[in-house]
């Protein structure tokens, strides 16, 4: 189950899951609201179940329950995985009435202002298992909600070694994007990738602040790929590009449908995220990549990023020492940034491959199942 099927590192991995549960001869029901990776999931072998799983209605929690609960029954469903904290209400409530386990993946570190919040965060502990994406999210899930750590299974999220290759992008998928994005072939600034949606957190107004601090702004085009270009946020982020007359220096081109090519035009990659990430899926696409990161020292960026090693740490919210991490990876030697991106390569592969969580997943999944026998 999740909300929707629109972008994001929630629908690849489920995505993603999709795809190795037929693979294993096996059926997956997605229940989500749907979204433009319909056809995706199709292809991955997933059968969409239509519900308005994404809704915090109270009334429409309780018939989604129903709904849910007559799926299950009726495809003979033997294991619900949640992915989000609204569906996990209604699939709580129609699993425990089918008698079929139900496991959990914590996505985010929520906040929990009060009490009410803190129950409602909750809701994704209180299955069969509950999964961890990173370290980091286990010791929150264990210091908010007081679970053993043990008790927290932590699988990090994997990425297909296949796809995200820098040998399996064609030139050819290169110059389609170059076009797409209005970068000519004469282009010769150096290219700054921001991959996330317009959310506050992401840290897109740090990186517009570290740019124009920048002695090298001159030589930098800054690429800010992810959806929300129509929200509010974005017309913020327009003006404070236009405050730093940075029109010239900085594109917003909205969802990106082909990551691996956009990795492999960048030549750094930035994170700059305000508050912690619980796995922060794109710093480990662009290590794959072999596409040097600058990211936020906060969360699970210090387990996928050895500062110095695969990538650069900076402190969060902190603009000039973004700035200087910039102008330092852009001055480095090109063997030097060349060998870093080669070192996160193999780290990525040998840490978060895509068939090591999928088995790491279904291995729950047996232990679930055997434990409910």
């Amino acid at each position: 189950m999740t909300p929707a099927l629109d972008a994001g590192g929630v629908e690849t991995l489920t995505l993603d899951m999709a795809a190795a549960t037929a693979g294993a001869g096996a059926r997956s029901l997605v229940a989500s609201r749907g979204g433009r990776l319909e056809g995706a999931l199709a292809q991955a072998g997933g059968e969409l179940i239509r519900l308005p799983v994404h809704s915090r209605n109270p009334l429409t929690l309780a018939a989604n329950a129903h709904r849910l609960e007559t799926v299950i029954r009726r495809e003979n469903v033997s294991l619900v995985h949640v992915r989000s904290r609204a569906p996990a209400f209604s699939a709580l409530a129609a699993a425990r009435r089918a008698g079929v386990p139900l496991v959990a993946t914590y996505h985010g570190i929520y906040s929990a202002a009060s009490p009410i919040k803190r129950w409602y965060n909750a809701v994704m502990t209180r299955g069969d298992a509950v999964i961890a994406n990173s370290a980091f999210t286990q010791a929150h899930i264990a210091a908010e909600h007081g679970l053993p750590p043990e008790s927290i299974t932590v699988i990090p999220e994997g990425v297909d070694a296949e796809a995200f290759n820098p040998a399996a992008v064609s030139s050819a998928r290169i110059g389609a994007l170059r076009a797409r994005w209005d970068i000519g072939p004469d282009e010769r600034r150096r290219i700054i990738l921001l991959p996330a949606r317009l959310t506050g957190w992401k840290g897109h107004r740090i990186f517009i602040e570290a740019l124009a601090r920048s002695p090298a702004r001159g030589q930098v085009l800054a690429v800010l790929a992810g959806s929300g270009e129509a929200t509010a946020l974005a017309g913020e982020i327009r003006a404070a590009i236009g405050s730093a007359n940075l029109e010239e220096s900085v594109r917003m081109v909205g969802p990106c449908a082909d990551m691996p090519a956009a990795y492999t035009l960048a030549d750094l990659v930035v994170a700059p995220s305000t508050l912690p990430e619980s796995f922060g899926r794109s710093v480990v696409e662009a290590a794959a990549m072999a596409t040097p990161v600058i990211a936020s020292r906060l969360g699970a960026h210090a387990e996928t990023v050895v500062d110095g090693l695969t990538g650069w740490l900076v402190a969060p919210g902190d603009a000039g020492a973004l700035a200087e991490a910039i102008d330092a990876a852009l001055a480095a030697d090109p063997a030097a940034l060349a060998a870093m991106g080669a070192a996160a390569r193999e780290r990525a592969r040998r840490l978060y491959s895509l068939p090591a969580m999928c088995e790491a997943t279904f291995d729950l999944y047996r232990r679930v199942l055997e434990s409910r026998r």
